[in-house]
């Protein structure tokens, strides 16, 4: 077994040491963008099913919070959580996926990002400008955090899969005023996760791809995983692996047999639930794990 691949299984193996997460950081000091007039109801949060799971409503504040990782190797990733673009699964979508990545040396920044979806603009549209803005925070701040600006990516659950895609597969223009302290830097990702990925086909035409998700010849990799029982998203997933291979893209697809929608980092007794280390060992294999 080489070195890297050696440390890797380790890691993910041993148990959970991770550093305390630093204060969350406001996206928008300035204001947030087209909602200076808005009336918009209180942020609530609210612990819900058997696994206790922490669920945001009403978000209209968005944040960066920033996991370091206790031994850095200057890959970092910006974490998605899903809900339908009306609330957020921020714990087993959110905190545990930031916990596990330091494991593996990765500082993660956990996003959260506005919800419920915005009258009169794309499900979308909101949330990708708080990526945008928070991908522009963590290159500009890379040296303060330690990170390295080249080998940073993105990580979506659900309709976070959907707002990483868009992220992953944009062109790198902001809808937004820029700011120069934050927005002087690429806002595209260098690869992606995306677990059980939602929105991705054409409503008109399940064959297509949806029409805002435009991959080309200079998307980054992606790491894809999905399953069989997924039946609303399953073929959104194969059908963005297709796309990404006739464009002679890096794409890691893994479609398991059960599984269903919306476990998170851990929370099923399915096969999938290894997903974590899978991804692991492909950020690994793409170099992305191995300190400069």
């Amino acid at each position: 077994m080489k070195p890297s691949l050696l440390a890797l299984t380790l890691l993910l193996t041993s148990p959970l040491g991770f550093a305390a997460p630093l204060e969350p950081i406001p996206l928008w000091p300035e204001g947030v963008p087209g909602e200076a007039d808005l009336e918009l109801p209180e942020e609530s949060v609210e612990l819900k099913g058997e696994h206790q799971i922490e669920i945001m409503s009403n978000v209209s504040t968005p944040l960066l919070t920033m996991y370091p990782a206790e031994n850095p190797n200057g890959a970092s990733v910006l974490v998605c959580p899903g809900g339908g673009y009306n609330i957020l699964a921020y714990s087993h979508e959110g905190t545990e996926v930031c916990e596990w990545l330091n494991t593996i040396g990765i500082t993660a920044g956990l996003l959260k990002y506005r919800v419920p979806r915005r009258d009169e603009l794309e499900k979308h549209v909101a949330p990708l400008q708080d990526v945008h803005r928070a991908i522009g925070m963590m290159r500009s701040r890379a040296e303060e955090w330690k990170l390295e600006p080249e080998r940073l990516g993105i990580l979506g659950f659900s309709a976070g899969g959907h707002l990483s895609t868009m992220a992953l597969t944009s062109d790198g223009t902001r809808t937004y005023e820029p700011d120069p302290k934050f927005d002087s830097v690429n806002c595209v990702p260098n690869f992606a996760v995306l677990v059980y990925p939602a929105y991705l086909l054409d409503e008109e035409n399940p064959d297509n791809l949806s029409p805002e998700v435009n991959v080309t010849e200079n998307t980054p990799p992606a790491f894809v995983v999905v399953a069989h029982g997924d039946k609303k998203w399953v073929e959104g997933s194969a059908r963005f692996y297709i796309e990404m291979q006739r464009k002679n893209r890096s794409c890691e697809l893994h479609i398991f047999a059960k599984g269903g929608h919306g476990f998170g980092y851990d929370k099923t007794e399915e096969e999938i639930k290894q997903w974590p280390t899978l991804a692991g060992k492909w950020m690994d294999a793409m170099g992305l794990l191995s300190a400069k």
